[in-house]
């Protein structure tokens, strides 16, 4: 498949950064190892390169959902891979899946949530500060996944339009004020994420998952470490990218309808 005008691609230097850019016509990227004329890329193979203002060549790779998070401009702390591809996992986001998340932020996780559910799904997003949802939006269109994504300006406090949903992912402060409308917006069965840095953020949010009538209640943090690896000198890589935070998974049961329908009653 050639390259055409409109793609998204990751441009890599000969000392191995890494760049990723929209190929247009008439469009330049300026780098450390010179200007790059980026209509020279359309029509190119993937892997092919092409040659800057100062005779360095760049590698054109089709960029993976790894690096379209990665590269979002961050307004705000972002969801790492080795997280986001748990959420994935364990409440089985998949084509056609329909997903409520909140709050968007930067969209990094949205990207990889609306990878996982195109051609036939779609990712809800909400995002009570309007600037951050701005980003977002385009952070989501320079992945070139627009189209799987609805953005929605708006506090989960207020609840989610939607029902019957398969997923509900909370990256908030305070994921307790939505889990309440994660339970109202997800059918019989569907699937819980939440995301918290903190252990009093965890004990707090299980204690709610349970009371809303919630089951198979876990929490999960991943470890990742990455290695410099050269023969004779192979050792951990000196950064490393640590705690990022704990993962909360549950399941919607019915149990806790009539507990919630008690409670509305006093």
């Amino acid at each position: 498949m050639k390259i055409k005008s409109g793609d998204t691609i990751v441009l890599v230097s000969p000392d191995d950064k890494s760049f990723m850019v929209v190929v247009e016509e008439g469009k330049s990227f300026s780098s450390h190892m010179g200007i790059l004329d980026l209509s020279s890329a359309i029509g190119k193979k993937w892997g092919e390169t092409i040659v800057s203002s100062l005779g360095n060549d760049f590698v054109l790779l089709n960029p993976t959902v790894e690096q379209k998070v990665m590269k979002v401009r961050r307004a705000t702390q972002i969801v790492y891979p080795k997280d986001a591809a748990l959420i994935l996992f364990k409440t089985d986001v998949r084509a056609g899946t329909r997903v409520v998340e909140a709050a968007t932020g930067s969209g990094a996780l949205t990207i990889a949530l609306a990878n996982s559910v195109a051609p036939s799904g779609r990712v809800y997003t909400y995002e009570k500060r309007e600037e951050f949802m701005n980003n977002a939006r385009d952070n989501v269109r320079r992945a070139g996944l627009s189209e799987y994504v609805e953005f929605n300006c708006g506090d989960v406090r207020e609840g989610f339009k939607e029902r019957d949903v398969d997923v509900a992912i909370l990256d908030l402060p305070s994921p307790w004020y939505g889990i309440p409308a994660s339970y109202e917006a997800l059918a019989p069965g569907g699937r819980i994420a939440s995301i918290s840095p903190t252990y009093n953020q965890v004990e707090r949010a299980a204690e709610m998952l349970e009371e809303t009538g919630f089951v198979r209640i876990e929490t999960v943090e991943l470890i990742m470490r990455n290695y410099q690896v050269k023969r004779g000198k192979t050792r951990p890589d000196n950064r490393t990218v640590a705690h990022t935070g704990f993962l909360t998974f549950a399941f919607k049961g019915m149990s806790g309808v009539d507990t919630l329908a008690s409670e509305d009653d006093e």
